[in-house]
């Protein structure tokens, strides 16, 4: 089975900086620790309102990464012109509100689509392959292929929640759902991710879908290093992922 990509989330180390107004702790050096424990990609959400990563953060890491930044975004002209400035390695669309404290659901590309065809087709020129973050639903796979994404980003923040409140039986539907919608996806000629939520105990499982090339993993990883360290923290989420591989 092919090996499992992990990308690290930086944005909550941004979201402590900003708490205090000043320039520490650095997102750059956040994400040079995850390249050296291990990750395989660093990814970044530049919100609208900039509550955490901002533009300098973008230009540095840029310019810093030795492995590729996959840059998360609103689809609006703004976050366009950016990501069409920047070029990074990959793009992955989300849905994003003002109010809300973190990514809740998937695009809905199927009520988009026409837009959201319209707005890829710059950036896939440009060479960013785009992604976009789903549910896991049919008709949001199956429009991700009619628009021109290159990748789908399943969003496992159900199945984290459903396991956090102990009920199983419904976890356990949920996390049907992602695997038949992965192995949906693959079939149809995109790449699959998956992200949101994940943990210790929930990556697993999640880990063990063989149509996922990558998770996506930010504020767990964040929060654990609190306790032990960043490169400790996500070096144990690596092993993990490896282990359900294998």
């Amino acid at each position: 089975m092919q090996t499992l990509r992990l990308g690290v989330n930086i944005d909550h180390v941004a979201t402590v900086r900003n708490a205090r107004g000043g320039a520490w702790p650095d997102p750059l050096r956040a994400a040079k620790l995850a390249e050296a424990a291990g990750a395989d990609g660093i990814t970044a959400h530049l919100r609208e309102d900039r509550r955490h990563i901002a533009d300098a953060d973008i230009d540095a890491l840029m310019s810093g990464l030795a492995v590729p930044l996959n840059l998360e975004m609103a689809a609006t002209p703004e976050m366009q012109a950016i990501a069409l400035r920047h070029r990074p390695h990959a793009v992955c669309l989300v849905p994003e509100k003002r109010e809300e404290r973190t990514t809740e659901g998937g695009l809905d590309v199927a009520g988009d689509e026409a837009r959201l065809a319209r707005f890829i087709e710059p950036l896939a020129a440009a060479g960013c392959r785009v992604s976009l973050f789903i549910g896991a639903e049919a008709a949001q796979v199956e429009a991700a292929v009619r628009v021109g994404a290159a990748v789908v980003e399943l969003h496992t923040g159900a199945y984290c929640d459903l396991h956090a409140e102990g009920r199983g039986e419904a976890r356990d539907v949920e996390y049907a759902r992602l695997a038949e919608m992965a192995a949906h996806a693959h079939a149809l000629g995109l790449e699959v991710h998956a992200g949101h939520g994940l943990s210790y105990e929930t990556v697993a499982p999640v880990a063990a879908i063989p149509q996922l090339v990558e998770l996506n993993i930010g504020h767990f990883l964040i929060g654990e290093a609190i306790f032990r360290g960043l490169q400790a923290a996500i070096a144990e989420m690596r092993a993990r992922m490896d282990a359900a591989r294998a």
